[in-house]
């Protein structure tokens, strides 16, 4: 039996699906009668009066020879949170089974787990942020079904160690380690998706939103087993991804040397914020970051808040999460934008 056989829950894999007018023909060109659209064009302007792909796959095919993978072991969501929210759909059963998040950690995880009813259990990070195994090992039982892992990790920046997770892919091999790799085009590691033939139980999120910069258009992507993957297309809502969206992520990829160049930008404005910041008094300590952003701990994280929110300077408070005490978190803006930050904490120190 087959891990995605005995992990799926069993009324699912007994699921009639909606059956969309795409999928019984999914060609491009013809008479189309068969979905109750609008023929003359849409009030917008644009030509928007044709159900999208559900299945996306002019993208997926695209992402595939980009990612070094099969279409079929690509799911593509509203936001990675749909794929987040999909996954614990398909595996946990509510109210029974059990996930584990190692905070401190993207937030979504533990949200979608509390919408559907899944026990959430908790391995603090270590002191250097990274997972301890033994914490690990001590909570999980036989009806732990995921354990969630950031890298780069959001919010402290860092990767996880990869020898880590490995050894968290051997250990608990009926467990879904899913790896969220929102951050990894700005890492020197590659991606774990070029390992999905090694482990059964490895799922990798990525995303749209950070280094490509289309955040607004809220595309997310997962790579898994084609098993897995077919779940998830089966369970998510037909159209979940729209016309406009496609049109412009299949671009996109067609333009990969653009988002490199963004990246590069980035990590250059990155390092001379930190040698900026690390000029200033009420900057304690700056932690070592793989993405787009700074962990920063100052002397009053919650005052300097509040006084930049007060000049319009926008960064996260994440003093109140665990591990982080003090400490803002910093997106990496433009030239200009991260001049602006720092002239107004001269100011305040």
């Amino acid at each position: 039996m087959s891990l995605y056989k005995k992990l799926i829950r069993e009324h699912l894999q007994s699921l009639k699906p909606y059956s969309s007018a795409r999928d019984e023909y999914s060609g491009k060109e013809g008479v189309f009668l068969d979905a109750n659209e609008n023929p003359f064009g849409s009030v917008a302007g644009k030509d928007l009066n044709r159900y999208p792909d559900p299945y996306q796959w002019e993208i997926k095919e695209k992402l595939a020879a980009l990612k070094n993978c099969k279409p079929e072991q690509i799911f593509l969501g509203n936001g990675s949170d749909e794929a987040i929210d999909l996954l614990i759909k398909a595996i946990c059963e509510p109210k029974r089974d059990n996930m584990i998040i190692l905070p401190p950690t993207y937030g979504m995880y533990q949200v979608c787990a509390d919408i559907q009813q899944v026990e959430v259990r908790k391995a603090n990070l270590t002191g250097n942020y990274q997972p301890n195994l033994e914490e690990i090992a001590r909570i999980v039982d036989e009806l732990t079904k995921i354990i969630w892992i950031c890298s780069p990790n959001n919010p402290t920046g860092n990767l996880i160690e990869g020898y880590i997770i490995e050894k968290l892919l051997n250990q608990h091999p009926e467990v879904i380690i899913v790896i969220d790799e929102a951050y990894i085009d700005f890492a020197e590691q590659p991606s774990y998706i070029n390992r999905l033939s090694e482990f059964e139980n490895l799922v990798i999120m990525q995303t749209f939103s950070k280094a490509w910069g289309m955040a607004g258009l809220r595309v997310g992507m997962a790579f898994g087993q084609p098993e897995l993957i077919a779940m998830l297309n089966k369970i998510k809502y037909p159209y979940n991804l729209n016309l406009q969206s496609q049109r412009i992520i299949s671009e996109a990829i067609d333009n990969v040397e653009k988002k490199d160049a963004y990246v590069e930008k980035i990590l250059k404005e990155r390092l001379k914020l930190f040698k900026k910041l690390m000029e200033l008094g009420i900057v304690r300590h700056i932690f070592p970051s793989d993405s787009n952003q700074l962990l920063v701990k100052f002397t009053d994280a919650k005052a300097i808040f509040n006084y930049l929110l007060d000049k319009k300077v926008i960064v996260r408070d994440r003093s109140n999460v665990v591990l982080c005490d003090d400490c803002l978190r910093i997106s990496i803006g433009t030239q200009t934008e991260n001049n602006k930050l720092i002239e107004e904490l001269q100011a305040y120190n």
